[in-house]
């Protein structure tokens, strides 16, 4: 069995005598676990970094073995991160998330370009933490778990929504929220297309996408926590 493709990066751990184990997500082949031979050298140890763009071939004597992975640089995305700790932040909270939501050799070709769209724009636009804003809401809606912002769930003025009932994910008007203000979730623009104003609407949305990737995607995974990556990266946001 074997395949061509290119993907980015998920992780990489060390695997036997100088081997590692990769996690790359394609286009075509989702997210895909193999062998890297030699992946523990010095040679291989400055291209097999997360986030790396990498030519990828995967070969395994049947379909259903994990199979090794040759790989070959396209592009890498770490020095475009090193001197932003924020950035940094960024692309760890993004490849550990999708290695820890994607379930294996399930094929999101939609959901990888827009992948690609947040590692590229990390360290190298501002406007990177509100494209990892959509990409978090992305991956909900990939996963299932989509919120719903076309109208009231009150029955209010959809022209006036301002909240996310935290039960059932769909938006809340001002006025239709009345009393229950204060146990709604918030609804910044920024999490219905508009650009931000500042980072605090984009800390805003990322409280709301993140209580439904801990109380819906996270249980539906499993009893492991979600990535440590994405708490660090809301704690670099919050000192910008």
């Amino acid at each position: 069995m074997e395949w061509q493709d290119e993907g980015a990066l998920l992780s990489i751990r060390r695997h036997a005598e100088g081997n590692a184990i990769a996690e790359i997500f394609t286009p075509s082949r989702g997210r895909h676990v193999g062998v890297v031979r030699g992946g523990g050298s010095r040679r291989l140890a400055p291209i097999l970094q997360p986030g790396a763009q990498l030519s990828v071939t995967w070969r395994a004597r049947l379909e259903d073995h994990m199979g090794n992975f040759t790989v070959e640089p396209v592009k890498s995305r770490s020095a475009a991160v090193m001197s932003d700790r924020a950035a940094l932040a960024g692309l760890s909270a993004v490849t550990a998330l999708a290695a820890f939501a994607l379930p294996e050799r399930a094929a999101y070709p939609r959901f990888y370009a827009q992948t690609i769209t947040v590692l590229d724009l990390l360290g190298t636009s501002p406007s990177w933490p509100y494209a990892y804003l959509r990409w978090e809401l992305a991956l909900l809606e990939e996963m299932g778990f989509g919120l719903d912002f076309s109208t009231c769930a009150a029955g209010g003025n959809a022209n006036d929504l301002s909240y996310v009932s935290p039960r059932t994910g769909r938006a809340v008007s001002r006025m239709g929220a009345g009393e229950w203000a204060d146990r709604l979730l918030p609804l910044p623009p920024a999490l219905m297309g508009e650009p931000p104003r500042d980072t605090s609407e984009i800390l805003e949305g990322l409280r709301t996408t993140g209580h439904f990737l801990e109380t819906r995607l996270r249980p539906s995974l499993g009893e492991r926590p979600l990535p440590p990556a994405r708490a660090r990266l809301i704690a670099a946001l919050s000192r910008l």
